[in-house]
């Protein structure tokens, strides 16, 4: 069987959230291409919104990722049609790294919610209305916890309890634990190794 390599099952996050308002939000926004030459993603969480939040800067004020209410938050909040654009695999990547374990927002490019899918990051939609009032609590209280329960497709914040929704198959996976396709080969690892013995083209004819 395998080697004792846990197959992470993501279930629940819990923590403080960060607001980001905005319609149609892309990839290069999220991390500029000029970040993408490296097939590492060492660091990328110091370039996330860089352009956005210099030029916030040289306006004299801050990017909500700069303000230090929002630098533990783990649950992003967003509007409609976050992460369009360009299918670079670093958006997510960035985000996740800085510390984002969640989105949820109006809408998902379906790229965007792919590639943050494969790094066990959820991406869940929920209406206008309860998007607002999200981040409205998120704005009047940084330090609010809230808690994404994915087996009941629910936030739970302030006392009250809201809805939210996922698509089947990557709520599946990353309930089962199947979204880490590098970690269900090690918890099989015996078995690959086994069947890849068999292999002509890998022992050799």
């Amino acid at each position: 069987m395998g080697q004792g390599h846990a197959v992470p099952k993501i279930e629940r996050i819990t923590g403080t959230a960060v607001p980001m308002r905005g319609q149609d939000i892309d990839t290069d926004r999220i991390i500029p291409a000029r970040f993408l030459r490296s097939v590492r993603f060492e660091g990328l969480e110091a370039h996330v919104f860089e352009d956005d939040r210099k030029a916030l800067v040289e306006a004299g004020t801050l990017h909500i990722f700069d303000q230090a209410q929002y630098q533990d938050a783990s649950i992003l909040l967003t509007n409609e049609n976050f992460g369009c654009g360009s299918s670079r695999e670093h958006a997510p990547q960035a985000l996740k790294r800085w510390g984002i374990e969640a989105c949820v927002g109006e809408s998902f490019s379906e790229i965007f919610l792919a590639n943050s899918t494969a790094l066990g990051l959820p991406c869940a939609t929920a209406t206008p209305e309860i998007i607002e009032g999200l981040m409205h609590s998120a704005e009047e209280q940084p330090c609010l916890p809230m808690v994404f329960d994915l087996h009941a497709l629910s936030i739970q914040t302030g006392g009250q309890t809201v809805e939210v929704s996922m698509a089947p198959a990557p709520r599946e996976a990353l309930l089962s634990g199947t979204w880490d396709a590098t970690g269900l080969l090690l918890s099989q690892f015996g078995e690959v190794r086994a069947i890849a013995k068999k292999l002509p083209y890998v022992t050799g004819f």
